[in-house]
């Protein structure tokens, strides 16, 4: 579910429509963010799962990031999706108030930041609507877990599948190839927190880069 992601979509690079909102900012900040690391577009690519080409067209503006890019790109830069999207949080307070989740759509996702920047951790609450990216599995290193507040996930692990209802939980080691989708009209409701790799050059060395995607 979660953003160093192979993405494996059917019609990965058909056009999409020009962003809006806040993601209109995030084209110059991949830009900048992957070269303040100090990392080649091809490597950087390599790193979240997606081809170079991808990124590029990302870092110019030409195709708009889902949240599962997002996070892959946040992972592989050391950073959150609230930092990569120019959203700041004064200091680091231990408690979030609702007032203060706004909400952002990306790539059919809505999500409500649930955390604060800048900590090892990213918590996120997240609405998936029915036949949003079912078909996207994603491979990274990290471990994420989910709780369904609302409404039946398909989760896919592996070769295995299961069905979760709210109140429902599932943890697990990222680099287990892994899809989700909600099986419900009315989409799921989820409280998602993964881990972040701090340092950009991690998610180069934690074993092979699963290979890129047009």
């Amino acid at each position: 579910m979660s953003p160093s992601d192979t993405e494996r979509p059917s019609g990965a690079d058909s056009p999409s429509e020009p962003t809006a909102g806040a993601l209109t900012a995030v084209a110059p900040r991949l830009r900048a963010l992957r070269r303040q690391a100090s990392l080649t577009l091809e490597a950087a690519a390599r790193a979240a799962g997606l081809s170079p080409a991808h990124l590029s067209r990302l870092e110019t503006g030409q195709r708009q990031p889902s949240l599962p890019m997002l996070l892959a790109l946040a992972r592989v830069y050391g950073t959150t999706v609230a930092e990569l999207l120019g959203e700041t949080v004064a200091g680091r307070d231990a408690v979030i108030r609702a007032a203060d989740m706004e909400p952002t759509a990306a790539g059919g996702w809505t999500y409500w930041p649930a955390g604060a920047p800048g900590r090892g951790m990213q918590a996120l609450r997240v609405h998936v609507p029915y036949g949003s990216q079912g078909d996207v599995v994603r491979v990274h290193p990290g471990e994420e877990w989910l709780h369904v507040l609302g409404g039946r996930l398909r989760l896919r692990l592996g070769d295995s599948t299961h069905r979760l209802a709210a109140g429902d939980s599932a943890h697990f080691d990222s680099l287990t190839p892994h899809r989700i989708a909600a099986e419900d009209h009315d989409g799921v409701d989820l409280l998602f927190v993964h881990t972040l790799l701090q340092s950009p050059t991690a998610a180069l060395c934690l074993g092979p880069t699963p290979g890129d995607v047009s």
